[in-house]
């Protein structure tokens, strides 16, 4: 192992949305790039992006939305089975099938700033993925990310509290319409210590290698 004062700190701000698949994918892919530079501290800084800014409270009917979206249940069949092949390649065996509702994620991302506070966003980011691609529960429901919350020992009435208030929904929101103005307009996009971008549930040399020049950028 590097000596802890040679060890070097790139920041990754990591742009999503918990009801991205391709997300899902770019976070283990990510991570899987991280593991390859053992003597690289990686700060990750996880900011909403909403595929859905106008998605009503209680979600959509996940069929009906997918059919919207692609146009016909046999493009959205032959893009979702392109996905699950993907998923397998990195340990997801995405449950589409089981998925019923297309939930609003506004809530979610707040759990993920909820849980920056206390240094989890990462496992929170992973726990939001989990429980909607592979569990098929509705992450946009109170109670399921209480229940995440829980399992991560994040303080369950504090989060209640939070989440029952008005708190930093705003915040989602503005986050989300900067992103485009920043010409973002798909994820998952990564910022590599603030100066360089891409875009896409990129492979993991790939992702090591933009590890390796934002290192080189200082």
């Amino acid at each position: 192992m590097p000596d802890t004062a040679d060890i070097k700190t790139v920041s990754i701000d990591v742009l999503f949305d918990p009801i991205c698949p391709w997300c899902f994918i770019g976070k283990r892919r990510l991570d899987e790039a991280i593991r390859q530079r053992p003597g690289l501290r990686v700060q990750r800084r996880w900011r909403p992006f909403l595929l859905n800014p106008e998605m009503p409270r209680e979600g959509l009917d996940r069929t009906a939305y997918l059919v919207r979206k692609f146009g016909s249940e046999e493009r959205v069949r032959r893009v979702y089975g392109a996905i699950e092949e993907a998923g397998l390649s990195v340990e997801i065996d995405f449950a589409f099938h089981r998925i019923k509702q297309t939930p609003n994620t506004v809530d979610a991302h707040r759990l993920m700033r909820f849980a920056d506070q206390s240094g989890k966003a990462d496992a929170t980011a992973e726990a939001l993925f989990h429980c909607f691609f592979i569990n098929a529960e509705n992450i946009g429901e109170r109670r399921v990310l209480l229940d995440i919350s829980a399992a991560l020992e994040l303080d369950v009435s504090a989060v209640s509290r939070y989440l029952d208030s008005d708190r930093d929904v705003d915040v989602i929101y503005e986050e989300n319409a900067e992103a485009h103005r920043m010409g973002i307009n798909g994820v998952p996009s990564y910022l590599f210590n603030g100066i360089m971008a891409i875009s896409g549930a990129q492979e993991p040399p790939v992702l090591a290698r933009m590890l390796d020049a934002a290192l080189a950028t200082g």
